[in-house]
């Protein structure tokens, strides 16, 4: 229990959780984050802005870690899709646990139905969604190439698009570094703000 209080905290402390596991460990976290339904929920797009922010000062190389961290994105897009496309519709029917909730799957089902292929582009911008959606596709059995596609992109938007806000704030606005708790919040509030969005829409059609 004490192991889990503590990976709960560093995950709190993101600056110190990326100085601790270093690039690898950034590659781990994206590559499960987008590939393996256990990851759900971990922090991807404040993880991403907060690596910027240290890479403005010195501690981490931007442009490699971009690289790394897009092929780590565009490789866990794929093996999502592979579990999806290995299990098939059966996976609607698994049973919740402590690490799978069934609801994440079904709203990531209901995004990709009204949005079709763009899903995985728009879904990589939208924590708990982005984890589920490529093994939506994969179950719907979207053509490989078309997903790939998608996949790559979405993949490079992603993470080159949260790893340079964190970059040119830290370069361009003196002592953010004193504020990335702020950051951080304001990242998640924003990542989750089409959810919230999505959700008081549903509400108010049922209501009407």
């Amino acid at each position: 229990m004490q192991f889990l209080l503590d990976a709960y905290h560093q995950l709190l402390d993101l600056p110190t959780l990326i100085k601790t596991i270093g690039t690898i460990g950034l590659i781990i976290i994206i590559f499960v984050e987008t590939g393996l339904l256990i990851g759900f929920f971990l922090p991807g797009d404040s993880l991403l802005v907060t690596a910027g922010l240290l890479a403005s000062q010195g501690l981490l190389n931007v442009w490699t870690l971009g690289a790394l961290l897009t092929i780590a994105a565009i490789a866990g897009d794929t093996v999502g899709y592979g579990i999806g496309k290995a299990t098939g519709p059966r996976i609607f029917t698994r049973e919740n646990s402590f690490l799978f909730n069934r609801s994440h799957l079904l709203r990531a089902q209901a995004f990709y139905e009204k949005h079709g292929g763009k899903t995985i582009i728009i879904a990589r911008f939208m924590p708990i969604v982005r984890t589920f959606a490529p093994v939506v596709a994969g179950v719907g059995a979207m053509q490989y190439g078309r997903f790939l596609m998608f996949n790559v992109v979405g993949g490079f938007l992603w993470v080159w698009s949260m790893l340079l806000t964190g970059y040119v704030l830290g370069r361009f606005i003196p002592g953010i570094e004193r504020h990335i708790d702020k950051v951080i919040i304001l990242v998640i509030f924003l990542s989750i703000l089409p959810g919230i969005i999505g959700w008081l829409k549903e509400r108010k059609a049922g209501a009407a």
